[in-house]
C-alpha cells in the first residue's frame, strides 16, 4: 500500500516487562528459573488495576487474570520469544530493529583494563585504579570523575560501562573515553552514559561485585536522576538492515523516544533520550496526535530500574502511569494507526537476583478492524520489525515475519 494512505506506527516498549519464562531457560538460565514479571508483581501488589494494558489482552498473555488485570476476550494480542542470547536490552531492541543477533562475546573488564589503560593514558588522561579489597578486581578511575568497568546489571560480560558525573567531566570528553574503549572492547556494548548532581564518591559507594565482575550500579549511583545523557556504542550491528534505515532512507519519519533513542541507530530521523515514564509516553502521544504518518517507538526504561532493583512497589508505580498514559495514546489513534505495546526481555524483582530474566515479551496490538484473538507465539522479537516495514510498503528488515495481514493491515 502507498505509504500517503497510511498513518502511524507506533511501539511502546516496557522495558524487561516479561510474561513467564522460556523453555530453555533450564538449560541456560536456571537462576531464572520460575521468573513471570507481571505475573508476581500482581501477585505480591493487591489493588494492582491495569485497566488498559487489560484492555489490550496482556493477562491473555500471561495467561492468567489477577483482580486488576481481567481477560479481554475483544484483544489482538500473542507473545514473542527472544531469539538472542540471554536476555538483553541492547540486543532485544536490535532484534526488535530486524536484526538477527549474533551470539555475543563476553567478557570480564578484567580482560582489557590493562590495554584501555595504557589508551587512555596516552591520549592525555589521568588515569587511576580501583582495586577490590575482597576480590583483588580492578577497574579504572579517569580524571577523578569517570569509572570503566563492567556493566552489573545486564548479562554478566555483554557491556562495559563508562560511567560519568558530568558536572565534574563534560559529556563531550566522556564520549572521548569510551570512543577509547570502544576501540578495544569486544564485547557487544561500550556504554557512556552520566548524570548531574553526583560526583565520583557517590559512583564508588554504588560498586558491586558478582561472580568475577565489578562495577557501578548505575540506578544505586544516582547517574539517571537529574539530566541523564547516554550513548549505547554497539558492535557488530548493521544499522542498514533496520527498521529505522530502511524507513528513514525512503523519507518515512522515524522518532525514537527513551532507551532507545540510546540503543539503536536513527540515522535520517530524531532519537530523544527520555527516562521518566510519564515524560517519554506523554511525548510519544505528542508525536500520535501530530500530522503526518510515520514510525514512533518508545521505551519506559524505569520498568526495567525497578526489576534490577528488586523493587516491586515501584515497579508496580511505573506500570500504574504507563498504563495510564497508554490509555490515552490508544484513544488518540487515527483508525489507519497502529500501536503495539511489547518487552524487550523480562527483569522479575522477585525472582532473587538483580538481572533481566529470560521470558516471552506480551505482544498487545490496537488497530481499528483487527481481528479479535491471538496473533500466536511468534518466533522473534524481529516480527515487529517485519510488520512495521511491511504497513509502510518498505522493504523487509534482515529478520522477522510480519504479522500485518493477522491484525487488519
Amino acid at each position: 500500500m502507498n505509504n500517503e494512505r497510511r498513518g502511524k506506527f507506533v511501539v511502546i516498549v516496557l522495558d524487561g516487562f516479561g510474561v513467564g519464562q522460556m523453555p530453555d531457560v533450564p538449560e541456560v538460565r536456571p537462576a531464572d528459573l520460575g521468573a513471570n514479571t507481571c505475573a508476581h508483581i500482581f501477585e505480591r501488589t493487591p489493588g494492582l488495576a491495569l485497566p488498559n494494558l487489560a484492555s489490550l489482552g496482556l493477562a491473555n498473555a500471561v495467561g492468567r487474570e489477577f483482580e486488576g488485570l481481567p481477560f479481554s476476550p475483544g484483544a489482538t494480542w500473542g507473545k514473542a520469544a527472544l531469539t538472542h542470547q540471554g536476555a538483553d536490552t541492547f540486543y532485544g531492541h536490535q532484534e526488535i530493529m530486524g536484526t538477527k543477533p549474533p551470539v555475543p562475546l563476553t567478557e570480564p573488564i578484567q580482560v582489557a583494563v590493562d590495554e584501555i589503560a595504557q589508551a587512555l593514558e596516552a591520549a592525555g588522561f589521568s588515569v587511576r585504579w580501583y582495586v577490590s579489597a575482597k576480590s583483588g578486581l580492578r577497574f579504572l578511575i579517569v580524571n577523578e570523575a569517570c569509572t570503566v568497568a563492567d556493566n552489573v546489571e545486564c548479562d554478566p560480560g555483554q557491556a562495559f560501562n563508562v560511567t560519568a558525573a558530568i558536572d565534574d567531566m563534560d559529556f563531550e570528553t566522556e564520549l572521548e573515553v569510551g570512543r577509547i574503549v570502544r576501540g578495544i572492547a569486544k564485547t557487544p556494548r561500550v556504554i557512556t552514559f552520566g548524570g548531574r548532581g553526583v560526583h565520583l564518591e557517590n559512583l564508588l559507594a554504588a560498586v558491586e561485585e558478582h561472580d568475577g565482575f565489578i562495577g557501578v550500579n548505575a540506578p544505586a549511583s544516582g547517574v539517571y536522576n537529574d539530566d541523564y545523557h547516554c550513548i549505547h556504542m554497539g558492535y557488530g550491528v548493521d544499522e542498514k538492515v533496520q527498521v529505522p534505515y530502511i524507513l528513514g532512507e525512503r523519507g518515512i519519519d522515524v522518532h525514537l523516544l527513551g532507551k532507545v533513542a540510546d540503543v539503536c541507530a536513527n540515522r535520517f530521523g530524531e532519537s530523544e533520550s527520555i527516562v521518566d515514564t510519564r515524560e517519554v509516553l506523554e511525548r510519544t502521544l505528542e508525536l500520535v496526535r501530530a500530522p503526518g504518518s510515520g514510525f514512533v517507538c518508545a521505551n519506559v526504561q524505569e520498568t526495567d530500574l525497578m526489576g534490577h532493583r528488586e523493587n516491586v512497589p515501584g515497579y508496580a508505580e511505573k506500570l500504574r502511569v504507563a498504563d495510564e498514559v497508554i490509555g490515552r495514546i490508544r484513544a488518540a489513534l487515527a483508525p489507519e494507526d497502529v500501536l503495539v505495546v511489547q518487552a524487550d526481555h523480562g527483569n522479575d524483582p522477585t525472582i532473587g537476583h538483580p538481572h533481566h530474566t529470560r521470558e516471552y515479551v506480551p505482544l498487545l496490538v490496537a488497530h481499528e478492524g483487527a481481528p479479535a484473538g491471538t496473533i500466536g507465539v511468534r518466533a522473534t522479537l524481529s516480527d515487529v520489525g517485519a510488520t512495521v516495514a511491511d504497513y509502510f510498503g518498505a522493504p523487509a528488515p534482515q529478520n522477522g515475519t510480519s504479522f500485518l495481514a493477522q491484525i487488519g493491515g
